[in-house]
């Protein structure tokens, strides 16, 4: 008989040894209830060419190949090849490939049980209408409540332990807290002990003042009143010799007791003048000290701050320090960080508004390349400088800006750099250096004699914000930048990144080695 053909014909595929073992594995995953122990990736076979997925509706071309029928579909509507081999390809030449999808379905129910919970199995099986006699529900069910009441006794333990590590970290905080507040009071006790035996000796040194006050006045009334005394008995005495003269020598004494009233009478007056004077002084002092405490009252959370501070870190310098500092105590009877508080204090309340001596004018201050970011005093207090968006660093003589007022200031020095500026920081030590930190993230020692720069730090990855040198050795400092990075720069080339979080200024704290 002759063979009559019906259309393209699909060319046989050999079977391999994977795909053998895959169907195999396959086969007995659908007919029975065990599963091989290890879980293999898809093999490669089952992958579709295009989307490398999972094969999903595969569809089989005249020349062997399998695509998922989405993916072929929509190739073939740009390019009429096979996407493996590039032979000509059109939509007559797909067909249904049956077998690989009933492969693929059965490799997704065997991952799909190998991933499934107990719970699931034990559920699919229930659907399937497996057999369970009411004395092995029985002990599911009492295997169930035990497996039930050891899981709620473990989550009530971590629970229990959960709450206790909160309240162990709770009460070590408190008791730091409280470690540092009894410390707080003991520096508050020691200087209220200090200040009172201070102001005490100052009541004391003006009650002794007064007393000398007092006595040099008794001294010279005393003189005042023997001097009358001897006056009035002159006159006793050359009363007889003025008999005749008896009346002018009358009126002559009526016109001295005039006089006398006058002038007793003008002390009279000058006292209640100089009363008034003390009364109203007195009563100014007190409503600058009222306003005084006002200030105070204001600020006072600012204040607290920065007293305890201030003890703290006087606490906290080395023994030497604290040796030189005990001298100090004995002596006056503060403490180094009480003193300089005071000093702080003094200063805040005597002072409530600043005063402008100089304004510096050197160009359109509305112009946005005149705008100012930084500004920095040299050691001496003699030089400062200014930088910012017009990427100059302009050195001035304070004396002459302040006594010398001009529309314009013209700067003594001026150094041009590559990018804006953002902070500037003065050697504390040698006048002539000068560091800059700009927004491409490069730090800059310059020479304020030469007006070169000396070196360039380029370890910043971001803007840098903020740059300045240590207030005790001169050949460091350290620079922040938006990289979250702090670099202690050291002169010597040699610098130690630090990861911060992010931050707009960075400085050394007071004369100290650390910020």
């Amino acid at each position: 008989m002759e063979e009559v053909s019906a259309g393209p014909l699909v060319p046989a595929v050999k079977p391999d040894a994977s795909k053998a073992a895959a169907d195999t594995d396959l086969s007995a995953a659908a007919s029975g209830d065990t599963f091989p122990a290890t879980t293999s990736e898809p093999d490669k076979d089952f992958l579709c060419p295009i989307c490398m997925q999972i094969i999903k509706d595969a569809f089989l071309t005249a020349c062997g190949h399998s695509f998922c029928y989405m993916c072929i579909i929509t190739h073939l509507r740009n390019k009429s090849d096979c996407p493996c081999c590039s032979l000509y390809l059109t939509n007559n030449n797909l067909f249904p490939n049956f077998l690989l999808d009933k492969l693929l379905k059965k490799t997704s129910a065997r991952q799909i049980s190998r991933t499934a919970s107990p719970v699931e199995h034990f559920r699919q099986a229930l659907q399937k209408g497996c057999d369970v006699t009411i004395k092995e529900l029985d002990t599911l069910l009492s295997l169930l409540a035990e497996k039930k009441r050891k899981m709620e006794q473990e989550e009530a333990e971590r629970n229990m332990q959960i709450l206790l590590d909160f309240l162990h970290c709770l009460r070590k905080q408190k008791v730091d807290e409280l470690k540092e507040v009894q410390t707080d009071l003991q520096f508050i006790k020691e200087d209220i002990n200090a200040v009172e035996k201070h102001r005490m000796d100052l009541y004391r040194a003006r009650d002794r003042y007064s007393v000398k006050l007092q006595m040099l006045d008794d001294s010279g009334g005393r003189k005042s009143w023997h001097s009358s005394m001897d006056k009035n008995s002159s006159g006793l005495i050359s009363s007889p010799l003025n008999l005749r003269g008896g009346l002018s020598s009358g009126s002559h004494t009526k016109k001295n007791d005039g006089k006398s009233q006058i002038s007793s009478h003008g002390h009279g007056v000058q006292r209640r003048d100089a009363i008034t004077g003390s009364d109203s002084q007195y009563i100014n002092q007190l409503g600058l000290a009222l306003v005084r405490k006002k200030r105070v009252h204001t600020q006072f959370n600012d204040l607290q701050e920065c007293y305890l501070q201030k003890r703290r870190h006087a606490a906290d310098k080395p023994h030497s320090q604290q040796e030189r500092d005990i001298n100090l105590i004995s002596r006056e009877g503060y403490s180094a960080g009480l003193e300089d508080f005071q000093s702080v204090l003094t200063t805040f309340t005597r002072y409530s508004r600043l005063r402008v001596i100089a304004e510096l004018r050197h160009g359109d201050i509305f112009h946005s390349a005149n705008i100012v970011s930084s500004i920095e005093f040299d050691c001496d207090d003699d030089l400062f400088a200014t930088a910012g968006v017009s990427r100059r660093i302009k050195v001035f003589d304070f004396s002459a800006v302040v006594n010398e007022p001009t529309d314009t200031h013209c700067p003594v020095v001026e150094m041009s750099t590559r990018s804006k500026l953002s902070c500037l920081s003065w050697n504390k030590y040698a006048k002539n250096q000068i560091a800059s930190s700009d927004y491409e993230g490069i730090v800059t020692v310059w020479d304020v004699t030469t007006r070169k720069s000396l070196m360039e730090y380029e370890e910043h990855e971001k803007r840098a914000w903020s740059v300045d040198f240590s207030g005790t050795d001169p050949s460091m400092l350290v620079s922040g930048s938006d990289d979250c990075k702090v670099l202690w720069n050291i002169y010597l080339e040699v610098f130690m990144p630090i990861s911060l979080e992010c931050f707009c200024n960075f400085q050394y704290f007071c004369n100290e080695s650390h910020t």
